[in-house]
């Protein structure tokens, strides 16, 4: 029988990546998380595959990106700091959606790229733009440009003003601020995404299936959700932070009561309201997700289509005195996955739930590619998930790395075994041990007590291992070395795109 033209070739599924900037894995509500409402990403948690410890190895905006779209560990792909203006096309020619393409599918992506040159596809055939704020960017065209930013020309036109700009409120692309959204909902860049994602749908390629990049940059800072949202968590209580055993001894580096400040206190009534926005924000997420299975359904796409939700990485949100990003810690570094995969594309999965691999951005590429029937590029050290929601490991350990300046110049190198979190400050040589099993929150650094040595000792080796050989010279006969100056992200992307 020949297939109805709306329906994708029978052999490859329809693929939607839904990724949204720094949401925690612990703000929805299938974590166990009370004071959130996400239901529909609850609904697909539990028809899918929630992975609980899934992590990003370099938690901020561009290196983790780079992870997503190459399939690579910051070891294979060079980016360990958030450094704008460096060429992605030219350093990473191979990509997730390049790779689909040759595969034979239609590859859009909507929203956030945060790439440069900015307007770079990156391997999709089309992409409509809202980066939200970029320095770089922003220094060169004299603020957000209608050119660069399909939003900001969308809100332009729709409102009427020429200078019309998604970041006039006031509040910050990283502060610690937040406020209602002022204009009316549907202006709000979270349904941008949605709605010209609906519309990819409804104008796709009817002969290919569909690969849909999905990219909201919230509840990435400002924290600015619709008006019922921000009044909805303003009146939820918002239990007491977790402050670390272990904090003090970074109080050289406090930047107490600074809008922007990565470390540092905030007067309660900041952090309710910075909470309130930021919960807000996820659930104005959570409704698309609602309206994008609706849509999916309306088309008959639905049970033909496998719907991915991830996050870049997470945000502190004032646990242990820090906020943002790029730090090792939980609240920053362990970030939601849910893939749901419709009963037909299912040969070879386990039974749906929760899996607890220890699982990366960079699992992604390979894993979509698995549901796609595509090969797996050369190069590509991420695995495939499918295995692991049958029970299988997918690795014993996950070494994870970033330049921080919260807490010193240093690179944070950590590794995530399967109970532990292993520290280490390449800068003084610091170092920490969590236990995740009995310790969740990250409250107790058990680096200091002699009874925990040999793990201690341990967790160490294991990194010397990830580390031997690194240009730094981090490791000199098999022991860590700290005080080593960082290599130059700039130059080594400079001389891996000359390979």
């Amino acid at each position: 029988m020949t297939p109805a033209p709306d329906t994708p070739s029978i052999g490859q599924p329809n693929i939607i990546l839904v990724c949204v900037d720094e949401m925690r894995a612990d703000a929805m509500g299938a974590a166990g998380n009370d004071l959130i409402d996400t239901p529909n990403l609850d609904d697909l948690a539990r028809e899918g595959y929630r992975f609980t410890r899934a992590y990003s190895a370099t938690p901020t905006c561009v290196p983790a990106r780079v992870a997503l779209f190459t399939g690579k560990s910051p070891d294979l792909h060079g980016r360990y700091g958030y450094r704008e203006g460096i060429s992605f096309p030219d350093a990473y020619p191979v990509t997730l959606q390049s790779t689909l393409g040759r595969a034979g599918y239609q590859t859009v992506g909507v929203g956030k790229m945060h790439v440069f040159p900015d307007r770079a596809r990156c391997g999709f055939d089309e992409v409509l733009l809202h980066d939200g704020f970029l320095h770089v960017s922003r220094r060169l065209t004299r603020g957000p440009s209608a050119a660069i930013d399909d939003y900001v020309e969308f809100l332009r036109r729709e409102t009427g003003d020429p200078r019309a700009d998604h970041q006039e409120t006031g509040i910050g692309c990283n502060a610690m601020t937040a406020r209602p959204w002022e204009r009316e909902e549907r202006l709000h860049p979270t349904r941008w995404v949605a709605d010209q994602s609906f519309r990819v749908l409804e104008r796709r390629d009817p002969t290919r299936p569909l690969f849909l990049y999905m990219s909201f940059h919230r509840p990435h800072a400002p924290y600015d959700p619709p008006q019922w949202l921000w009044d909805k968590y303003r009146e939820r209580e918002i239990p007491e932070r977790p402050i670390g055993d272990w904090v003090s001894r970074f109080d050289a580096h406090r930047r107490d009561f600074r809008a922007e400040a990565e470390f540092g206190a905030q007067k309660e009534t900041t952090h309710q309201q910075v909470r309130a926005g930021y919960y807000g924000s996820i659930e104005f997420i959570d409704l698309q997700l609602n309206r994008l299975r609706e849509t999916l359904s309306d088309l008959d796409m639905l049970e033909d289509t496998v719907i991915v939700v991830v996050s870049d990485h997470g945000d502190m949100m004032g646990d242990h005195d820090m906020y943002r990003k790029s730090v090792g810690y939980e609240g920053s570094a362990r970030v939601p996955l849910v893939v749901h995969v419709p009963p037909r594309w299912r040969e070879g999965w386990g039974e749906a739930g929760e899996v607890d691999a220890i699982a990366e951005l960079r699992d992604l590429m390979p894993t979509l590619l698995d549901l796609a029937g595509a090969e797996v590029p050369d190069g590509v050290d991420g695995r495939s998930l499918r295995g692991a929601t049958r029970g299988e490991t997918l690795r014993e350990h996950l070494h994870g790395e970033h330049l921080i300046g919260s807490l010193g110049r240093h690179s944070m190198q950590w590794i995530r075994s399967e109970r532990r979190k292993y520290i280490w400050f390449s800068g003084d040589g610091h170092e920490q041990l969590f236990d995740l099993e009995a310790d969740p929150q990250e409250l107790h650094d058990l680096a200091p007590l002699p009874e925990h040595a040999e793990e201690l000792a341990r967790h160490r080796q294991i990194l010397v291992e990830e580390l031997r050989g690194r240009e730094e010279g981090f490791v000199a006969d098999g022991h860590l070395v700290p005080g080593r100056r960082l290599r130059s992200e700039a130059s080594w992307v400079r001389e891996f795109a000359r390979l």
